[in-house]
């Protein structure tokens, strides 16, 4: 940043106030939907102001006002709005009902939009990252820790440590998407995804497709290690919300070419008993069952159809299943043993291979309130459990084929009990039922607590 050349009192000293808080007359001509930057008499600011006329600016590092090219700093409490978009902050009263207010807010182009439920700028191909982030911004405990950034602010991170700033950023996404005196309906991720390109090494990127699941489960543990998370011991919000356990149970297979009397004898082997491990998990995985090509009398594909709690069954502690590694076969068995606030959901809808990755589009049936999870914790883990059931937050779908798809989301707006649909800069009501016909990616699940009621709307 280039220094001002201040003016002058008679005796050759720095007149500040006058240069501080002078009136300046150009504040009527401020377009809040449009700005520059830089003041430096050779920069591109100065320049502009001289030749079109735009003389008020704003340093966007310290948020002051500078009216060019006569280079003074301007101070007036009616430039508070535009300060206040750039940096909005919240009360710890307006943090609290934030899910109890279902008032209208209108932006300065006219627009009206509820906070929260606000669109994502579709740079190139980033809808992937947009859904997951929109989810993550309608988790309450997660949005409420990341709207104050006296939470975070003070973490120690190693020197030259790039981590701490996707915390950074997506408290500022968090606080723009929630802001009720936007200047527009909608709001850019371009900042935090910079931090996703430079975070990740360029896994993940603005210009080339990803893969929601793949970016939820890098971004939660980058989370989660940035804000001093450790694997064990060390919690962060990100694991107080999400992170649940299970027991995993895996019995090793005798190879499927060996004769039939080796492998009686092999499983008497130690190396071929069960063997159980406790794990924790911040998203469960489940799987699809192979989707059949049917075909109708009109020679139309079928797509098949598979309720939730088929495939929850994985986890159920008496279902196996067959994992094939390179030289060796395992049973494996799951059984929950923590649930936890807000359950993930993830649909494995995509197999890769070596020439190209398939996708499943069996449609899941699944309500959208009062899933029991009860009967996937063991008896021990029941009677210490009080709460077991859930209702959906939200639900991300990946529409078209495995490289070209698209992704849109569907999240519950909790002071209306309304559903939206939101796809990038495209937000939409929608009816519940509408929402279990799609082909559901990603779920996120809030855990009813201390015999709360189900507040969304049929």
């Amino acid at each position: 940043r280039l220094t001002r050349t201040p003016s002058l009192t008679k005796n050759g000293r720095v007149d500040s106030e006058d240069r501080r808080s002078r009136h300046c007359p150009y504040l009527d001509t401020i377009n809040r939907l449009v700005g520059q930057g830089c003041r430096g008499l050779k920069s591109h600011a100065y320049i502009h102001s001289v030749q079109f006329s735009h003389h008020v600016f704003l340093n966007l590092h310290t948020l002051k006002f500078y009216c060019l090219p006569d280079n003074y700093e301007i101070i007036d409490s009616s430039l508070e709005d535009i300060t206040y978009v750039l940096k909005p902050t919240f009360t710890k009263q307006q943090i609290a009902n934030l899910d109890k207010q279902a008032k209208l807010s209108r932006a300065y182009d006219g627009t009206t939009y509820l906070p929260g439920i606000v669109g994502l700028n579709n740079i190139k191909a980033n809808d992937y990252a947009n859904a997951v982030l929109q989810a993550l911004s309608n988790v309450p405990p997660l949005r409420n820790y990341f709207l104050e950034e006296d939470n975070y602010k003070n973490i120690k991170r190693p020197p030259g440590d790039i981590m701490f700033l996707l915390v950074q950023r997506f408290g500022e996404l968090m606080r723009k998407l929630w802001n009720p005196r936007n200047f527009k309906a909608h709001v850019s991720p371009h900042e935090m995804l910079q931090a996703v390109v430079l975070c990740s090494k360029k896994t993940f990127q603005i210009t080339k497709q990803g893969d929601g699941v793949d970016f939820l489960s890098w971004f939660l543990n980058a989370l989660h290690s940035a804000l001093g998370g450790t694997k064990k011991k060390k919690k962060t919000i990100v694991t107080d919300v999400f992170q649940g356990s299970m027991r995993i149970f895996t019995k090793k297979l005798p190879h499927p070419d060996l004769p039939a009397e080796e492998k009686e004898q092999l499983l008497h082997n130690d190396e071929y008993q069960e063997t159980m491990v406790e794990s924790t998990f911040m998203y469960l995985t489940l799987d699809l069952p192979t989707a059949p090509l049917y075909k109708d009398e009109k020679e139309q594909l079928i797509i098949p159809q598979v309720p939730l709690f088929n495939i929850l069954a994985k986890f159920n502690g008496i279902t196996e299943k067959e994992y094939k590694t390179y030289k060796e076969n395992f049973l494996k068995r799951f059984q929950l043993t923590k649930l936890p606030p807000y359950l993930i959901f993830c649909i494995k809808r995509f197999t890769k291979n070596n020439f190209f990755v398939e996708k499943n589009p069996t449609i899941v049936n699944f309500p959208i309130t009062n899933v029991d999870l009860r009967e996937y914790l063991s008896e021990e883990v029941q009677a210490v459990h009080k709460n077991t059931t859930y209702d959906l937050i939200a639900n991300i779908v990946h529409d078209g084929k495995p490289s070209e798809g698209s992704y849109r989301i569907h999240v519950l707006h909790h002071g209306t009990g309304k559903w939206y649909e939101l796809q990038d800069l495209q937000v939409t009501d929608i009816l519940p039922q509408m929402i279990t016909l799609s082909e559901a990616y990603i779920q996120i699940w809030k855990r009813r607590d201390n015999d709360e009621t189900n507040q969304q709307g049929a």
